[in-house]
């Protein structure tokens, strides 16, 4: 009614809707309720929360950033919420394979798709996708710190040669220091090269591969790059490699290693994980292995492990692949949150 008295009488409008012109007034002289105003200003965090990941989380990474400023409030209710304010976190879309076989030595499969760790500089996965630009692609290959998550070295450019992982490599080397790491990878040629195995064993390094045409062999680092698709690539186009250079560093350096929750390791970013892991007491322990996250149709030995120093135990895994929380009870209750308008500070 409000948006065409210009073009209506109140009172038409009134009769045709079958209310009283008297009660049309009070309502719009009406204060918003004390739950709109509630609503209102969790809005107005939520908008923050949303902006601060670059447009990229959903409900569930915006009710912990929520919970850790003190807000009191559920899940269902910041849903509403941004489907009200049109707030959407961003969705996957399928990533092109890049691995090119290459005809050197195959390291053995020491992760048989059991990708977790105790401790940092146990397992680095490693692999190399492309970022299209208006001058051509540009290539990124990356390590990846199976128990953080956190991204420990980078390296990018314009051709697909064994220096393009070794730069990685070094990368990852410089700023770890590990000792005797496994670094699993596909068998592209560049992983299987002379140069890079040989840098591999002056390092101290363990090299690992898994089979040929298989993403679950490399589900952890396949699942960064389609993080980087959908949060980066999908939303964005550059004019050429500089252009794309400074926004992948800056989304693996100012956001997904420092910022980016991750629902694997309790909502937190890798750094403060790793950092949560260095706070804690008691003794480090060797790497532990979880189920995989999908069997092969010739079939993998269900206790396989990184290798025979390395195993004491198993643990049973958490979820489709081994990292995911319990889902929810489809039963349980559907009843939105109540919170009082003084829990909202």
């Amino acid at each position: 009614m409000s948006e065409n008295q210009a073009a209506y009488p109140i009172a038409t409008m009134c009769r045709l809707l079958g209310v009283s012109p008297s009660g049309y007034y009070a309502w719009a002289k009406r204060k918003p309720s004390r739950r709109a105003q509630a609503d209102a200003i969790v809005l107005s965090h939520i908008r923050r929360a949303h902006a601060a990941s670059h447009g990229t989380y959903g409900a569930p990474r915006i009710l912990v950033d929520l919970r850790e400023k003190g807000i009191r409030v559920g899940r269902k209710r910041v849903a509403r919420l941004m489907a009200a304010a049109g707030l959407t976190g961003v969705s996957r879309r399928r990533f092109v394979r890049t691995t090119v076989r290459g005809g050197g030595r195959q390291a053995p499969d020491l992760v048989e798709r059991k990708f977790a760790a105790d401790h940092p500089d146990l397992l680095w996965v490693a692999d190399i996708t492309y970022i299209p630009t208006a001058a051509g692609f540009l290539y990124l290959a990356v390590v990846l710190d199976a128990c953080s998550r956190r991204i420990v070295g980078w390296a990018m450019g314009i051709k697909l040669i064994t220096q393009l992982v070794l730069g990685a490599l070094e990368m990852a080397l410089a700023t770890r220091h590990p000792n005797g790491v496994i670094h699993h990878s596909d068998q592209g040629s560049q992983y299987t090269s002379i140069e890079f195995g040989q840098r591999c064993r002056a390092a101290g390094v363990r090299p690992s591969m898994g089979s040929v045409g298989d993403a679950y062999d490399n589900a952890m680092c396949e699942s960064f790059f389609a993080t980087l698709e959908c949060e980066l690539l999908a939303r964005q186009r550059f004019k050429d490699q500089a252009a794309a250079r400074t926004a992948v560093f800056g989304f693996i350096e100012g956001f997904y290693n420092r910022r980016r929750r991750h629902s694997a390791i309790g909502y937190l970013s890798p750094v403060d994980y790793e950092h949560q892991l260095a706070a804690a007491p008691g003794p480090h322990h060797d790497a532990v292995v979880l189920a995989a996250v999908k069997d092969k149709p010739f079939g993998r030995p269900q206790a396989a492990v990184l290798d025979g120093s390395s195993a004491r135990r198993l643990r049973a895994p958490a979820g489709r692949d081994g990292r995911m929380a319990p889902a929810e009870q489809k039963n349980g209750a559907k009843q939105e949150d109540k919170m009082a308008p003084h829990d909202v500070p």
